[in-house]
């Protein structure tokens, strides 16, 4: 009686190896450094690292490790005055061309980072960090919807050779005029066949048959929450590609979105990350414009007139062909006479398009268009904010082929403009701009200060709970007091191991209260025992019948707190969330730790010897 079959004894000892090893890592701390990296795309190359370990090392500053990875420099330094010294210097070796970030390192070992082994994500309120709230020009993003509208529109009356129908975008709406009723009435019906989700008014204006379409309601709603989520995926998007971990970004309201970047104090750089605002779109160069010299009061009214990155003038055709949205992926090469090249994928929608326009326009020239959104002090009547617009040419191409969902853009100077215009491409154009209207910035010593208060408390509670089950429950408390620090070390390696879990503050509460429950199970067990003794049954028998009947009850009550935090998980966000993620593994931990490790340990102690009493 009482003893475990041999695998379960190796399951648990497994657990706790697997347990120890993910968990090791949190207790090396991390070390303050500066994390350099070129500003639109450019690397920093060894050539450029050099420079900065020298220019460190002659000003004194002690570095611990200068990491180059992925065209990223990391400098790791021994103290946060070297830090800010450091930033400084490097900031002025570099100039404008590359961005200086003050950062904070994991500082374990490289043979646990290998093996995947990484300390805990800590939360904004505990490692420091920005946040931003961003709020999302829905005027803009309407706008830009009405002005596709005008592109399907005429599509239709192309393919349904319905002629003599003028389609011009107005204020909120799209306007269709006819000469004829009967072709405005065979629109109509073309209308509601190929553009879902639109209402149109009938009017007559003179001599013209009109018909003003909108959106509808549900589908003005449908298409400010894609605005909303396209520009979540894209911020997303953003920051993975320029190294920033563990960001958070949701959305809050109608047309906001809550940005958090842990461990990233320069406020600056963040801004860099998440305030490029610019949207694509592939544009046909107009054939009648003179590249060296277009001018806007020479221009027809389908002509715009804009600048290129080398100060030329270039007039293009106001007919958008595709916009950034559709492009699933880029990356820089070079072609097969060794001059560089960006490589382009779309979506099914996008391919389509630019195959259809491609077919009839080979030979001619395609202009990439940078569109850049500003926030101005201005307001409009709604309040909203006043974004001013500038567009800028980045790149022409011939058109050399039909194009489809994959192709190439040519005619780029160097690499490194590849490689910058890639990087834009495959990270994302915002469907619509933004305007940091809430930036907060918490200090390393504001979360090193909640760090420390929460592992005050923390091991004020578990040492005062040790101390107790010691002293009352005696040998069989200092098992407990075993299954209470595995407990713990099973929630931390599990919690390190999760991609995407964050430790918060509301988590370490989450963590004591872990432990209580945890410690709950034990007493039920261990009362159970002394019952089964006072009643005079045999050892073996009272440990078997503790542990049995015990289970149902711990096993209900941990269930009903394991639902409730899936509530929590569910409709929760931030903290609360994190917080019920903490709660439920630490339930499952529990569990284990309660029935199976310290049942174990019981079992190697005393199972099948013959006993008269127990030290409980």
């Amino acid at each position: 009686m009482n003893k475990f079959p041999l695998w379960k004894n190796l399951l648990i000892i497994a657990v706790i190896l697997f347990s120890a090893v993910y968990a090791v890592p949190n207790i090396f701390g991390e070390d303050p450094a500066v994390q350099i990296s070129g500003k639109k795309g450019v690397a920093v190359t060894e050539d450029v690292a050099s420079r900065i370990r020298n220019s460190l090392s002659g000003a004194a500053i002690q570095v611990k490790e200068a990491e180059l990875e992925n065209g990223q420099l990391l400098v790791r330094l021994n103290s946060e005055e070297d830090q800010m010294k450091a930033q400084g210097l490097i900031s002025q070796e570099l100039g404008d061309g590359y961005s200086v970030a003050i950062n904070l390192a994991p500082s374990t070992p490289r043979f646990l980072t290998a093996i995947g082994a990484n300390p805990l994500k800590l939360g904004l309120d505990l490692r420091g960090g920005v946040h931003f709230l961003e709020e999302i020009d829905m005027k803009t993003a309407m706008d830009k919807a009405y002005q596709q509208l005008v592109q399907d529109l005429r599509a239709v009356l192309r393919d349904n050779k319905i002629r003599g129908g003028s389609v011009r975008a107005a204020e909120e709406s799209v306007r269709v005029a006819f000469a004829k009723e009967q072709d405005r009435d065979a629109a109509m019906d073309a209308f509601k066949t190929r553009v879902p989700g639109i209402e149109f008014t009938l009017t007559s204006d003179g001599a013209k048959y009109v018909a003003d379409v909108t959106f509808s309601r549900d589908r003005i709603q449908e298409l400010k929450t894609m605005a909303v989520e396209q520009n979540i995926n894209i911020i997303r998007n953003r920051v993975n590609e320029l190294g920033v971990a563990e960001p958070l970004v949701q959305r809050q309201g109608s047309d906001r979105i809550v940005i958090e970047l842990p461990g990233i104090q320069d406020t600056a750089r963040a801004k860099e990350i998440l305030g490029a605002t610019a949207t694509l779109e592939f544009r046909l160069v107009d054939k009648s414009s003179d590249l060296e010299s277009a001018a806007a009061e020479n221009a027809s009214p389908d002509v715009e007139i804009l600048p290129t990155a080398d100060g030329r003038t270039v007039g293009l055709d106001k007919h958008v062909i595709l916009t950034g949205e559709h492009i699933t992926d880029a990356s820089s090469g070079f072609d097969e006479y060794g001059r560089p090249q960006v490589n382009i994928k779309l979506d099914s929608d996008g391919g389509s398009r630019m195959s259809a326009f491609t077919r009839d326009h080979v030979g001619a020239l395609m202009a990439t268009v940078f569109i850049e959104q500003k926030a101005t002090d201005r307001k409009r009547p709604d309040g909203s904010t006043v974004f001013e617009t500038s567009k800028t040419v980045a790149n022409m191409a011939t058109i050399q082929t039909q194009l489809g969902s994959s192709f190439r853009i040519t005619g780029i100077d160097n690499p490194t403009e590849a490689h910058n215009l890639a990087l834009i491409l495959r990270a994302g154009a915002l469907i619509a701009p933004i305007k940091i209207v809430e930036e907060r910035t918490i200090g390393p010593s504001l979360g090193q200060q909640n760090i420390d208060s929460g592992m005050r408390a923390m091991i004020c509670g578990l040492l005062a709970v040790l101390v107790f089950m010691a002293f009352y429950y005696k040998v069989f408390g200092l098992i407990a007091d075993f299954a209470l620090v595995c407990n713990l070390l099973f929630l931390v390696g599990i919690m390190s191991v999760i991609p995407g879990a964050v430790m918060t503050l509301p988590g370490i509460a989450g963590i004591v209260l872990t432990l209580g429950m945890s410690i709950d199970a034990n007493v039920l067990i261990f009362e159970r025992i002394r019952e089964e003794l006072k009643k005079g049954t045999n050892v073996q028998t009272a440990i078997s019948e503790g542990y049995g009947k015990a289970f149902v009850t711990i096993l209900d009550s941990n269930l009903t707190t394991l639902a409730t935090a899936l509530v929590l998980f569910a409709v929760g966000t931030g903290s609360v969330k994190g917080f019920a993620l903490v709660l439920m593994i630490g339930i499952l931990c529990s569990l284990f730790t309660a029935i199976t490790v310290s049942r174990g340990v019981v079992n190697a102690i005393y199972g099948g010897r013959s006993l008269k009493d127990l030290p409980i």
